[in-house]
């Protein structure tokens, strides 16, 4: 499973960007999507996930804001990102597993590289 993440740039606060996902993948439907991030000196942390029966979960400081959706057909995930905050600041990766939702990163078996999203205050 190959996984690409794209979308990350920087944005003013209060603004929005979507994240991507693509991922090369035959059972796409099959596959927990998870998106992590890991601010400069901080740990990786859980931002959001579908789970492989359609359910999705999201971490307390993004609920509200970010939206997840997922386009079958381009076996692609996105993560819509509406009224960011400075806090929101970090390199944003994308990972799969073929289980279950969960929400530690350790649980995912399949990443892709980070993009970086900068949110100026």
């Amino acid at each position: 499973v190959q996984l690409q993440a794209s979308g990350g740039g920087l944005v003013q606060a209060g603004g929005f960007l979507r994240l991507s996902c693509a991922a090369s993948v035959r059972t796409f439907s099959s596959y927990t999507m998870g998106w992590f991030r890991q601010a400069p000196g901080k740990e990786r942390e859980f931002v959001a996930a579908f789970s492989w029966s359609g359910g999705s979960t999201y971490s307390e400081s993004v609920k509200g804001r970010f939206t997840l959706s997922r386009d079958h057909a381009k076996n692609t995930v996105f993560l819509q990102m509406n009224s960011l905050e400075s806090e929101d600041t970090a390199i944003y990766s994308c990972a799969a597993r073929n289980r279950g939702i969960v929400t530690a990163a350790r649980d995912y078996n399949y990443w892709g590289q980070g993009t970086q999203v900068t949110v100026s205050s």
